[in-house]
């Protein structure tokens, strides 16, 4: 069974700005031979790596929703320039909106159950992300 990943979406207002995000990170990894795949890197590595290949997605917290996830597709250590180990959780470059589901702000990233995880969003739900994302500004979600 899949296991995902929650984590906040730092700086992104809206899931179109973490849909260019991820388009520049994957055109930036075309070029450099390492496919058609957006990196996030994070300072800890996933000590449930397998469980998260097994169809698990990192999904996305923006201002105290999940709104949209990515699919899991690998991990990569990489070491930052300050010689830290670092992990580089590969995701595909599709992002997927979800049905609103609100969250409160935390540090790094949680496990998130297949279970637990919102749905992804139909054509009708994702007009309502709006309001929702309104709502959970002034608390009432």
């Amino acid at each position: 069974m899949a296991l995902h990943i929650v984590k906040l979406c730092v700086g992104a207002q809206s899931i179109e700005d973490l849909s260019e995000r991820v388009r520049r990170s994957a055109a930036e990894n075309r070029k450099v031979g390492r496919g058609d795949v957006h990196a996030h890197v994070t300072r800890m590595h996933p000590r449930r790596q397998d469980e998260l290949l097994d169809g698990g997605s990192i999904y996305w917290v923006i201002k105290g929703l999940i709104l949209a996830r990515q699919k899991i597709v690998g991990f990569e250590g990489r070491v930052g320039a300050d010689g830290v180990n670092r992990c580089a959780i590969m995701l595909a470059p599709n992002v997927i909106p979800t049905e609103p589901a609100p969250k409160r702000a935390f540090q790094g990233w949680r496990y998130l159950r297949n279970e637990d995880a919102p749905k992804d969003a139909d054509g009708v739900a994702q007009g309502g992300q709006a309001l929702r994302m309104e709502l959970a500004e002034l608390g009432l979600l």
